[in-house]
């Protein structure tokens, strides 16, 4: 068999050839660059506001859906906020209902041992008062009463 002849691609030697490829794919490369986040954010929210703008614009039921949709969002937030409000405010209530009745409790609590306390010590009071205990009890009936017509008593 014969052999086939070398081909080249180009005429300029292999070590040139390499760096200009090379020199092509670093062009190509993406270059790096710091980014600020505040400018980009935003460009970034502008540039969605301003796309936002732009479909509702051409649409005036997007626009509709689009109002609607922020409304009952802003609602449901301050619905929210007002109920989580008035909870945190009714819970308070009821912690210090809480704490007063138990105030309330303990008061009740002493006041009845303090109570008893008094009516054991009356008998022994009585005795260092020098009294006696009843022996003949009288006791009057007034189921039967009737006050006289004159109011005079009889």
């Amino acid at each position: 068999m014969a052999a086939l002849p070398r081909m080249h691609s180009s005429a300029a030697p292999a070590g040139r050839k390499m760096k200009a490829e090379a020199e092509e794919h670093t062009s190509k490369r993406p270059q790096l660059r710091v980014v600020d986040s505040a400018k980009s954010r935003k460009f970034l929210v502008s540039q969605g506001l301003d796309q936002l703008w732009k479909w509702t614009k051409t649409r005036t039921t997007p626009m509709v859906y689009l109002v609607v949709a922020v409304v009952f969002l802003v609602a449901s937030l301050l619905g929210s906020l007002m109920l989580r409000t008035q909870m945190i405010q009714d819970s308070f209530e009821a912690t210090q209902v809480q704490r007063n009745i138990t105030t309330l409790t303990q008061d009740v609590e002493d006041d009845q041992a303090k109570l008893d306390q008094l009516e054991a010590s009356l008998p022994q009071r009585a005795e260092d008062m020098k009294m006696i205990p009843a022996t003949n009890s009288v006791t009057i009936d007034l189921q039967g009463y009737k006050p006289s017509q004159d109011g005079t008593k009889k």
